[in-house]
């Protein structure tokens, strides 16, 4: 079950099939060749317990047959990987014993049996004690938690990951943990964290059974458009060599980073079209699909308006190939939602910006803290004083 480097683990393959094979957006013509996929990966691996839902869902027709055989050959298999076990905690010593431990958990996470797989992990854990070899149980328990979006199982496995590491651990397994790690912030919508983890991984990255590592810069680029500034969008993403050396296999990519950089909004907004259906398509951005499509547009109309004080909506609409209309309704929603600090003059065809003040804000926010602090201290000394 341990992919090769530069190979994607195949069960997450598999998952990102299912998750097209589900998709409304995907074409029939291309779902029947899904479908035949997955069927023959399940058939192959005698993912029994996997192939049961499937038919349930009527994902894939159940064949009883079939299921019966699948679940023969496992029944089969899981004696002799117990016959193992035996042998070697009679006759052999405790790493063989781990050996066939974590032999019998790979194969339940073959097959598609969650439950028993993290059951057969805790045991091999239990055999284990190289902090190292802990570590790379997480790491199989991560994959396990990707494959089914089980956010919590995440969650649990990157805590024990690092307090793991606290007892030690090599930089090559942390550099991976933060990777995990990053796919897990933007699965779950922490698009902040999701760029700094990425950044920090451009130029350790070896996570290759996560996805490739066009993948990984195409998740890089998104997540930090809408999170860092200009000045460290510039030194971390659009001059870095890494990502300069695979931006333009990507798609649309290059052209929507660039172009939001170097402020030629019309451009970017065709690249951002191409690009939408990339992010539709992406099992861990589709569920944020609207939310992203948002943040872009805040980004780039906060960065446009922020050179002006006042501006004509013709002369935005031009700037950025779209109708008078079209922009008059998207300000009016950004604005009404807090995103944008702006006003619109509809008789005069004006936008004027309002940015608040930085330092009427921070002196705001000193009188309120001051305020609350006199509070505490008034009712401190009513306690002392009885």
């Amino acid at each position: 079950m341990d992919s090769q480097e530069g190979t994607q683990q195949p069960h997450l393959v598999l998952a990102n099939k299912l998750f097209l094979l589900r998709h409304p957006h995907v074409q029939d013509i291309e779902k029947v060749r899904l479908k035949d996929e997955v069927f023959s990966a399940v058939k192959s691996d005698d993912m029994a317990p996997l192939y049961e839902t499937l038919a349930t869902d009527s994902v894939l027709e159940r064949d009883q047959r079939l299921l019966d055989s699948m679940r023969a050959k496992i029944d089969e298999e899981i004696k002799k990987l117990d016959e193992k076990i035996a042998d070697a905690e009679l006759n052999l010593g405790e790493t063989e014993v781990r050996e066939a431990h974590l032999a019998k958990a790979l194969y339940f996470i073959q097959i598609g049996d969650k439950e028993k797989a993290l059951e057969q992990l805790k045991v091999t854990e239990s055999k284990t004690v190289a902090v190292g070899q802990k570590m790379d149980l997480v790491f199989h328990t991560l994959q396990l938690g990707f494959f089914y979006m089980d956010f919590d199982l995440i969650s649990k496995s990157i805590d024990k990951a690092k307090s793991l590491f606290e007892e030690g651990g090599d930089w090559e397994r942390k550099n991976r943990l933060k990777v995990y790690e990053g796919l897990y912030c933007m699965s779950t919508r922490n698009f902040k964290k999701a760029a700094s983890l990425f950044l920090d991984s451009i130029s350790t990255f070896t996570t290759y059974e996560l996805f490739p590592y066009d993948t990984f810069i195409f998740y890089t680029v998104l997540t930090s458009i809408i999170t860092l500034d200009r000045v460290s969008l510039k030194q971390k993403v659009v001059d870095a060599p890494e990502i300069l050396t695979i931006i333009e296999k990507i798609p649309y990519l290059s052209e929507f980073l660039n172009s939001l950089y170097e402020c030629q909004y019309k451009s970017f907004f065709i690249a951002f079209a191409g690009l939408t259906e990339q992010i539709k398509l992406d099992r861990y951005l589709h569920p944020h699909f609207r939310y992203y499509m948002r943040e872009v547009r805040t980004v780039v109309y906060s960065q446009f308006l922020e050179s002006y004080k006042s501006v004509t909506i013709e002369a935005m609409a031009k700037a950025f190939g779209v109708t008078v209309e079209f922009i008059d309704l998207e300000l009016s929603r950004f604005i009404a939602a807090g995103k944008l600090h702006c006003k619109i003059d509809k008789v005069a065809g004006v936008l004027e910006t309002n940015r608040p003040d930085a330092k009427n804000a921070l002196y705001q926010a000193t009188i309120k803290q001051g305020d609350f602090l006199l509070n505490r201290i008034q009712k401190l000394s009513r306690v002392i004083d009885l």
